[in-house]
């Protein structure tokens, strides 16, 4: 996938990436919250700032991602006790700063920390 130019993702956010955006967060959450849809729920999760500004998605499969990652048990006991409810308030704050020109570099950086406070997940890169 190219980059698209500057112009295009703002305008992408002014038409589309505002409203959208949280539709997409939310939709994630409920999607979490099933477990069993827990997977397409990150997916969306990791899609978020390509919703709200067509940002390039995150690469996943990077070997180097593994490293420096909690153990699978400590992110998911940590899912199950915090993230769920964390990830909604923190997705829905960005979202609605994303709203505001003073408030989207925020909301921008809160979105791209959300799979971290939705399962501890770091992204490195």
């Amino acid at each position: 996938m190219t980059e698209r130019s500057l112009p295009v993702r703002a305008l992408w956010f002014v038409l589309v990436g505002w409203w959208l955006t949280p539709i997409v967060v939310n939709l994630a959450w409920a999607l979490n919250v099933t477990i069993l849809l827990l997977p397409f729920g990150i997916k969306l999760i990791n899609l978020v700032p390509t919703v709200l500004t067509l940002k390039e998605p995150r690469s996943l499969s990077d070997p180097d991602s593994a490293r420096g990652q909690n153990s699978l048990l400590v992110r998911g006991v940590y899912f199950v006790l915090v993230g769920w409810w964390a990830s909604l308030l923190w997705a829905n704050a960005a979202a609605l700063l994303a709203v505001t020109v003073i408030g989207l570099p925020v909301a921008y950086w809160m979105f791209n920390r959300l799979p971290y406070v939705t399962s501890l997940y770091r992204f490195h890169g």
